[in-house]
């Protein structure tokens, strides 16, 4: 398996590459940066009771370390940085009938003790727009990288961001290679969604959006993606937060997607997201509505997580093509009883109207639970707790799923 070199070393030296310029030129570009390590110990454990199941538990815990470092920018005109991302995994308890959390790499008989990536980015910015080339993590409804297990997933290519007019802020790239959550290697794109075929392994996808506030409650947005030889996406978005007296909001987040075939796939979607959220002192009560037209499911990059308001734990999205799902969903922030820190979630989603195995008439559903806490003070501030819960059922599977994850994030620079 390829390994890159060890993370945290080798971010620290691309972050030293300027030292030899000018230390007036260099002065906003090291009094502007930051540098940050995160360790992230996760248990994941998985049982799938259906009787065909291939594999009955998936059962894995390992140890993350992320660095993430970002300079400032030299002085000038147009000012010039580095970020780096240094990500290493380590194996503390996996099986060979155990493996394929997302945790770890798969390997033919077990996973590997370790895996590790380095991704460093240079950035150039003029006035308020700044072009980024090499390791991205790009968050935009077209393309939104998972970050749900150990490590985060990451792309390579190249993107502008662009805010020169008040509230309108610009993004438009390509990217070429695709690192998945669970893996140290950088390789070809490819389709993921329910029932698409003919998809091909590709290294360009293009994108472009524009998102516009238009007041502090109100933002709108377009959004263009296009994975060569697969499919082209267009997504609208509106999000509006009414507020109605203290301590009391209404959020709106209305969102639609229309994706075609481009090349052999057969992609053809209508994707229709509604989520609302009442919020009363700690409280947030939530609905949410979801409606899939056309003859495949909804498409996104694989590995990548889906812009679908009913995108949750375990389910893949419930984007079967034709389904109709709905949600609910309570938050609670107890800060509201003197406790900050401490958080608790749970929500329900139910899907049907779509056709499931063996002809069988779809139906599926998901109850989700979390509970958190971070230390707040003293010498453990700033370390995590977090207990996940889920369970799916469906038209031909049955999985129940626990994680567990530790967390703890040290500011460095």
């Amino acid at each position: 398996m390829h390994r890159s070199p060890k993370p945290l070393a080798a971010a620290i030296a691309a972050a030293a590459l300027g030292a030899g310029l000018p230390g007036v030129v260099m002065a906003d570009f090291l009094a502007d940066s930051k540098a940050s390590l995160e360790l992230r110990n996760f248990y994941f454990n998985a049982d799938y009771r259906q009787e065909d199941a291939n594999q009955s538990k998936r059962e894995e815990w390992a140890q993350g370390f992320l660095f993430n470092y970002q300079s400032g920018f030299t002085e000038g005109p147009v000012g010039f940085g580095i970020d780096a991302i240094g990500l290493l995994g380590v194996k503390l308890d996996s099986g060979p009938d155990r493996q394929n959390s997302g945790l770890l790499p798969v390997g033919d008989d077990k996973a590997p003790d370790e895996y590790s990536q380095l991704g460093v980015t240079a950035k150039a910015r003029y006035s308020k727009t700044t072009l980024f080339a090499g390791t991205l993590v790009p968050k935009l409804p077209t393309v939104l990288p998972n970050d749900s297990r150990l490590l985060p997933q990451t792309f390579r290519g190249g993107m502008l961001t662009s805010r020169e007019i008040k509230g309108l802020t610009l993004n438009a790239g390509r990217l070429t290679q695709n690192s998945l959550r669970n893996s140290a290697a950088n390789e070809d794109m490819l389709v993921a969604g329910k029932g698409i075929r003919g998809g091909q392994a590709s290294d360009q996808f293009d994108f472009a959006s524009a998102s516009y506030r238009w007041t502090p409650k109100l933002t709108t947005g377009y959004h263009y993606a296009h994975l060569d030889q697969n499919y082209k996406q267009h997504i609208f978005n509106l999000a509006h937060v009414l507020a109605l007296g203290e301590d009391q909001a209404f959020k709106s987040d209305l969102r639609f997607a229309r994706s075609t075939e481009a090349g052999n796939t057969n992609v053809d979607n209508d994707a229709f997201g509604a989520k609302f959220t009442y919020e009363l002192g700690g409280h947030a009560f939530g609905a949410a509505y979801q409606k899939m037209s056309g003859e495949t499911g909804f498409p996104h990059i694989n590995g990548t997580n889906s812009y679908l308001v009913n995108y949750v734990m375990i389910s893949p999205d419930f984007a079967s093509p034709g389904e109709k799902s709905w949600q609910l969903r309570y938050d609670y922030d107890f800060a509201a009883l003197g406790l900050p820190g401490l958080s608790f979630m749970t929500r329900y989603v139910r899907g049907d109207d779509f056709d499931g195995p063996g002809g069988r008439d779809g139906r599926e559903w998901e109850r989700n639970t979390d509970i958190g806490y971070v230390f707040q003070q003293g010498a453990l501030k700033n370390f995590g707790v977090k207990l996940r819960n889920g369970t799916y059922r469906s038209t031909g599977n049955d999985i129940d799923q626990t994680r567990f994850i530790l967390s703890y994030t040290l500011s460095l620079l």
